[in-house]
């Protein structure tokens, strides 16, 4: 009886202190993962493109205006040709301020653009719309846009949002610019997909993407050595790890910056992506 005791009281101090651990420390800190992306279709115009991938700040989770500028200012040291982001900034269950979002937001640089898509969390949307747009963000949901840089062939980047839309109709735009391209007309090398949920490719004709990028799963938050992830969402139950080839697709998922609705991560420290762009 008496090691019984012994045994329970040691088992209940270890659960108690990974508890305090997952909340107050391992949500502590950012950390950069650099990821080199080779496709033989990158021309020597675009080799060595920089992209910074944000996603799942769910500001006023972990994320407030002490760490999103420690992490605009992370990002900026990278000098990005362009920035992402891939939904959840805000979180309908959280407060927030608008206009400190916007100030620190808009402060992140890049060379070539910055886009962003919303994801199941960016409620009201009149508020993430404003939020995005007044930071110097082009808004990609359901959009596309041609990026072009020392060449006159471009590289596209389009994007799905949060809605209850047929997947058909968020692709819309950037299908009928694909279907209508002449043989003579100049056509985009590489193609850029942002998606909130990573499952979402599963719904998609990938022969039209070359590079997808996705959040929302938080790579399961928690996660336990050799086991991995503990839970993942809706929209993340096939597709939740950091890397995905699928036919001649490079999907890749952040495990983002901020927490669900429990304040929690675990060998997961908060993150955001950056991706080098190479033809080798």
């Amino acid at each position: 009886m008496k090691r019984f005791i012994i045994s329970l009281i040691v088992f209940v101090l270890i659960i108690v202190l990974g508890l305090l651990y997952s909340r107050f420390i391992a949500t502590k800190g950012l950390k950069v993962k650099e990821y080199k992306v080779v496709n033989s279709k990158i021309t020597d115009s675009y080799h060595g493109l920089k992209i910074v991938h944000l996603t799942d700040i769910h500001y006023g989770s972990i994320v407030y205006e002490k760490q999103l500028n420690n992490i605009v200012e992370k990002v900026n040291e990278i000098k990005p040709d362009i920035v992402v982001m891939t939904g959840d900034l805000l979180d309908e269950r959280l407060e927030y301020d608008k206009d400190i979002i916007i100030n620190c937001l808009s402060k992140i640089e890049a060379n070539l653009g910055k886009y962003a898509i919303s994801g199941n969390h960016d409620i009201p949307l009149d508020d993430y719309n404003y939020i995005v747009k007044e930071s110097g963000f082009t808004s990609l949901d359901n959009k596309y846009e041609l990026i072009y840089s020392k060449s006159n062939e471009p590289i596209i980047i389009s994007g799905i949002g949060y809605g209850d839309e047929d997947i058909g109709i968020k692709t819309e735009q950037f299908d009928k610019y694909i279907s209508e391209l002449k043989t003579d007309d100049i056509k985009p090398i590489y193609s850029i997909l942002l998606v909130h949920e990573p499952d979402t490719v599963d719904n998609l004709d990938l022969n039209k993407y070359d590079l997808i990028l996705a959040g929302h799963s938080h790579a399961g938050q928690v996660r336990l050595p050799i086991i991995g992830k503990l839970y993942t969402p809706e929209g993340a139950k096939k597709y939740y790890d950091e890397y995905y080839k699928i036919n001649n697709t490079d999907l890749y998922i952040s495990s983002g910056l901020g927490t669900s609705l429990y304040k929690f991560r675990l060998f997961n420290k908060p993150s955001f992506n950056f991706y080098r762009i190479t033809n080798k």
